[in-house]
C-alpha cells in the first residue's frame, strides 16, 4: 500500500515551540498510522524564498497539507479572531488555553469551516508580545515616540501602536528578518521566542516586557484535502492535532523563562515595567479599545479574562 504523504509547513527555526509541536504532531500520526503515512516537516518556508503569509495559500492549493499561521491572516473569514489584535485583553495564559481548547475554540472552528476553505485543527499559543528596539529603553509611551516599529499586517494592531507613539511599519516577518540589521526599522513587537529564535536580540539591545498583545496561531489543513483522506487518516489527524495542541501549550508556558535564561545581560537590557508604567500604556490605547470593543461579542472578552 502506498503511504499517504502529509507535508506540514511553518516559518520558524527548528527550536521554536511551533516547529517542535509540529514535529510532535508528526510523531503522533506515525504512532497511529505506522507505514500508512509519511510525514514531512518544512520548518521554514522563508528559507525557500517564500513569505510566511504564503502558507495558507500553499495549504489551499495543495503544496502543503498543514501549516500554522498567525490569526491575523484569518480575520477575513473569522472576524471574531480580531479580539487577539486588541491590546491588553489577555492577562492569564492558562485562561486562554482553556478557552481555546473548549467552547471558544469550537466556535472559531465552526466559523472557519463555514466561511473558508480551511479546517481549523487547533489554535496555538503565539505568546505574549513585547517590544524590542535598538535606540533606547522603553518605559513609557513617550519613549516610543517616532520609533519605526515592524508589526504584523493588521490595521488594528498598527492603530494601537500608533496610539503609543510608534510609527508602525506592517510587513511580513521574512522582510523584517532580512532588513533588521539595517536602518528601516528601529523596533519590533513579538513574543520572546520569536525575538530570540529569529536573531532579533542580536540587533536590538533593549527588550521591554509590555505584554500588550497575546498572539494566537491557527493550525489548519484544507477542508477538501481532509475530506479526501481515508477515514482512519482523518481520525488520526484530528486526534494527533489535539495532542500536538496540548503539547504546544505546555511548551509555550515554559518558553518565556527559557528565553530569559538565554539572553546575555552584556548584550541585552530587559526592561520589566512597574504596574504604574504598564498602566500608562493601557491608558494610551484605551481609545482604540473603546472604538473597536463594540464590534465584538462581549462574551469573547469574558472567555479570555
Amino acid at each position: 500500500m502506498t503511504p499517504v504523504t502529509l507535508r506540514f509547513g511553518g516559518y520558524q527555526e527548528p527550536a521554536s515551540i511551533h516547529n517542535r509541536a509540529a514535529a510532535y504532531f508528526g510523531e503522533r500520526l506515525r504512532a497511529r498510522l505506522g507505514d500508512e503515512v509519511r510525514f514531512e516537516l518544512i520548518g521554514s518556508v522563508l528559507k525557500l524564498g517564500r513569505k510566511s503569509g504564503d502558507l495558507p495559500t500553499m495549504v489551499e492549493n495543495g503544496e502543503l497539507d498543514f501549516c500554522y499561521m498567525a490569526s491575523v491572516r484569518f480575520t477575513r473569514w473569522v472576524p471574531e479572531l480580531r479580539i487577539f489584535e486588541l491590546p491588553f485583553v489577555v492577562e492569564r495564559r492558562e485562561r486562554v488555553h482553556a478557552a481555546l481548547s473548549g467552547a471558544l475554540g469550537e466556535r472559531f472552528a465552526r466559523t472557519m469551516a463555514h466561511a473558508s476553505p480551511y479546517r481549523l485543527l487547533g489554535l496555538w499559543d503565539n505568546g505574549f508580545r513585547h517590544f524590542s528596539n535598538k535606540v533606547r529603553p522603553i518605559r513609557t509611551p513617550a519613549d516610543c515616540m517616532g520609533l519605526r516599529i515592524r508589526t504584523q499586517q493588521s490595521e488594528l494592531i498598527a492603530e494601537s501602536l500608533a496610539a503609543m507613539g510608534f510609527v508602525p511599519v506592517p510587513v511580513d516577518i521574512k522582510e523584517f528578518i532580512e532588513q533588521v540589521a539595517g536602518d528601516r526599522f528601529d523596533a519590533q513587537e513579538n513574543p520572546l521566542t520569536n525575538t530570540y529564535h529569529f536573531g532579533v536580540h542580536r540587533h536590538h539591545r533593549y527588550i521591554t516586557l509590555c505584554a500588550h498583545l497575546f498572539g494566537c496561531a491557527a493550525f489548519i489543513c484544507s477542508q477538501a484535502r481532509h475530506a479526501a483522506w481515508p477515514e482512519d487518516v482523518r481520525a488520526a489527524v484530528d486526534a494527533a492535532a489535539r495532542e500536538a495542541t496540548a503539547d504546544q501549550y505546555r511548551l509555550a508556558a515554559a518558553e518565556d523563562d527559557a528565553i530569559r535564561a538565554q539572553l546575555d545581560s552584556a548584550h541585552n537590557e530587559v526592561v520589566e515595567l512597574t504596574p504604574a508604567e504598564r498602566a500608562a500604556f493601557i491608558d494610551a490605547v484605551e481609545p482604540v479599545l473603546a472604538r473597536h470593543r463594540g464590534s465584538l461579542d462581549a462574551a469573547l472578552f469574558d472567555c479570555l479574562r
